[in-house]
């Protein structure tokens, strides 16, 4: 980095929102994780897109790539720097706009979390459709940068549904607002389309129109134990198509017994696994939910929610196994995404997988089978270097046997980065560099991130 370049940052955004503290660089330089390291020369923290823009342009006429930090709440490494970037953070960026409750939608700041998204649309009886366990931290820039899905992705899609504008600082220093005030726009490129899921590879996205919802009236919650991962793939497969499904989450029992051990949360249902399901909407839908329990193969009774407390209480241990899964050092994941009906014989085979690679790894599987989205998560993993990195090949190299793709709903990262080929053409891939090229032709932004 130039020696000029701190100092020209901090006319653009202030002395005291610029940083070169090698303590303060260390910590945004470690995964949500805490498995992977990066390095960087400088943290800046814009204040507006304006900022945003001559940051962009101020680092690319030093020649210093940058890496755009939101929540950091990354499962890929797609905000670990590689070459000692700047560090452009969105999180000053939280202005909440009014919500238009006619239209049901409402603008925010790239840096504003989901949790406070979500907590704007319920005072206006709305809701936002995606919700994750991280959503305290979650920025809706990174979720809109990764097109994030979460829990609520079987009713109301990815973050891609939900957004219906976007304001986007290019390389250049450019910036675009795509926004539209009618539903139906028919005129050209979909460039919201576009940068929604790019991961920062063509722009920073500072601030975003989203999409709300009514609320339901109604909402059950019910948790289901089973004997085997085939039994709970039959009942999600039928619940994944009934009308008012708002959750439909896949619980590994070995998940369920490290959040009783460490957070005192236990499962309320016996069984190596365990089924989450949610129906909402304007009847209740307490009776349906029943009915179709009633025809699943389960362990023992269901445990049922009927009102709020109870179902927060089953929502507990769901949203706690993220909280533990790191208590015996950082966890290996696996993002993936598989045909439903190929599941159970991937997960018997990747359980073999890891077994011949790390015997004292424990296996977590959790996730969003409603979508086929899954979470294999490896506890206890100790493996570094070259033996991790066979390992995950071989992970990757599976789930692409089995029909699936490298990654359901958390990017490409730069950990996947060298996977990209196992979901996408050639042609793809050549298509993709040359969007990049087009935006990025110094290849500056993101430069660690989807490509290898």
């Amino acid at each position: 980095m130039t020696e000029t370049l701190p100092s020209r940052l901090a006319e653009i955004v202030g002395a005291q929102h610029v940083s070169v503290d090698p303590d303060v660089l260390a910590g945004r330089c470690v995964d949500y994780t805490g498995r992977y390291r990066g390095r960087a020369s400088a943290l800046v923290r814009p204040g507006s897109d304006v900022e945003v823009a001559s940051v962009l342009v101020a680092c690319r006429d030093a020649s210093v790539p940058v890496t755009i930090q939101g929540g950091r709440t990354s499962l890929v490494a797609g905000t670990v720097p590689e070459h000692d970037d700047v560090l452009l953070s969105t999180e000053r960026l939280r202005d909440i706009g009014p919500v238009d409750v006619r239209e049901r939608r409402m603008r925010v700041g790239a840096g504003v979390t989901a949790a406070a998204l979500q907590e704007a649309a319920a005072d206006a009886a709305l809701v936002f459709g995606v919700d994750l366990a991280s959503r305290d931290t979650a920025t809706i820039g990174g979720m809109a940068s990764t097109n994030a899905g979460g829990l609520r992705t079987v009713r109301y899609g990815n973050t891609a549904e939900q957004i219906l504008g976007i304001d986007v600082a290019l390389p250049d220093g450019t910036i675009v607002r795509r926004h539209s005030e009618v539903r139906s726009d028919n005129t050209g490129y979909d460039l919201t389309s576009l940068f929604v899921g790019a991961e920062g590879t063509l722009g920073v996205i500072t601030a975003v129109d989203v999409r709300l919802h009514p609320t339901p009236r109604h909402r059950v919650t019910a948790v289901a134990g089973f004997a085997d991962l085939d039994a709970l793939l039959a009942t999600s497969s039928v619940f994944r198509d009934v009308d008012g499904i708002a959750a439909c989450e896949l619980i590994d029992a070995r998940g369920s017994d490290l959040t009783a051990e460490h957070l005192g949360v236990a499962s309320p249902v016996d069984g190596a696994w365990h089924l989450l399901v949610e129906l909402a909407g304007d009847v209740d839908p307490t009776e349906r939910l029943a009915e179709l329990l009633a025809e699943a193969d389960l362990v023992g009774e269901p445990a049922v929610g009927m009102d709020s407390a109870a179902s927060q209480r089953l929502w507990a241990v769901r949203e706690g196994i993220g909280d533990v899964l790191g208590v015996c050092g950082p966890p290996l994941k696996f993002d993936v995404s598989l045909p439903l009906g190929r599941t159970d014989g991937f997960v018997s085979a990747a359980t073999a997988l890891v077994a011949e690679h790390a015997p004292d790894a424990i296996p977590v599987l959790f996730g969003h089978v409603g979508e086929g989205n899954l979470h294999l998560n490896l506890v206890r993993c100790t493996l570094e270097g070259d033996a991790e990195r066979a390992l995950y090949a071989a992970m990757m190299a599976l789930i692409a046997e089995h029909g699936g793709n490298v990654s359901s709903e958390h990017g490409v990262g730069s950990i996947k980065r060298d996977y990209l080929s196992m979901s996408r053409t050639d042609a793809d891939v050549a298509a993709m560099r040359a969007v990049k090229a087009a935006f990025d032709p110094d290849g500056y932004l993101n430069p660690a991130v989807l490509f290898p």
